[in-house]
């Protein structure tokens, strides 16, 4: 069962410093049809204005990753992280028991794209972490690349949630396929370019949430990258 998420169906809001697209329902907008999809709750496209970003704020109970495609982004936290995210990184932080951060635009010049993801934890009332690794040293063309797991690893984040977090990068004309296991579901995101997924045509910006599917048949219809979130239920 595939069900597909177009780009210009999802949520959208300016706030002149923020471009922002809202795949699943969040802050003033909701749609019953979109508040997740399994344990995934939150992806969010912003597109963020040189300088500019969220002032601080808190978060509790929540697995928090962000995704730089673009720029550079500045993260500050209540404990004691100050990093900056680039693309080829990605940055966990576990809200856990309350966590008080802020995030900005790095650059003064140029505008910073990011996806900033957010996953129900297992638990509630956890002890608040923070990690960041580098993954562009692993990226291959025509191969998933591991990013976040439960189990975490040297140059993967761990995550409190029983989901695996892959990128993909698929070129024009190449097929790729994916065993899903019985009892997983899989929501697909396309970051750039466009594919095909089951012979169905997805490109920038659209999702994709799947169940009872036993394999997954990519085909690249352009250059494309794509996060693919493998989730138990």
């Amino acid at each position: 069962m595939l069900k597909l998420r177009k780009s210009g169906e999802r949520g959208h809001r300016k706030y002149g410093w923020l471009d922002t697209r809202h795949t699943f329902s969040f802050a003033d907008y909701h749609d019953p049809a979109h508040v997740h999809f399994g344990n995934l709750r939150v992806i969010n496209e912003d597109l963020i204005a040189p300088g500019a970003g969220f002032g601080t704020h808190p978060h509790a109970d929540m697995e928090i990753l962000s995704y730089v495609v673009s720029g550079s982004m500045e993260h500050k936290d209540s404990e004691g992280n100050g990093t900056v995210i680039r693309p080829g990184e990605i940055q966990l932080m576990s809200a856990g028991t309350g966590i008080m951060h802020s995030e900005y635009n790095h650059s003064k010049t140029e505008p910073l794209h990011l996806l900033q993801i957010w996953i129900l934890p297992e638990a509630r009332g956890l002890e608040p972490g923070y990690d960041q690794k580098r993954f562009d040293h692993r990226r291959e063309p025509n191969r998933l690349c591991l990013l976040a797991t439960r189990a975490g690893g040297e140059d993967v984040v761990g995550l409190n949630q029983d989901v695996d977090l892959y990128e993909g990068a698929l070129n024009e004309g190449v097929k790729l396929t994916k065993t899903v296991p019985a009892g997983r579901e899989v929501w697909l995101q396309i970051v750039s370019g466009g594919l095909e997924l089951q012979g169905m045509e997805m490109q920038a910006g659209d999702g994709c949430g799947i169940r009872h599917e036993k394999e997954l048949r990519f085909k690249g219809l352009t250059d494309s990258t794509f996060l693919m979130f493998d989730m138990g239920r």
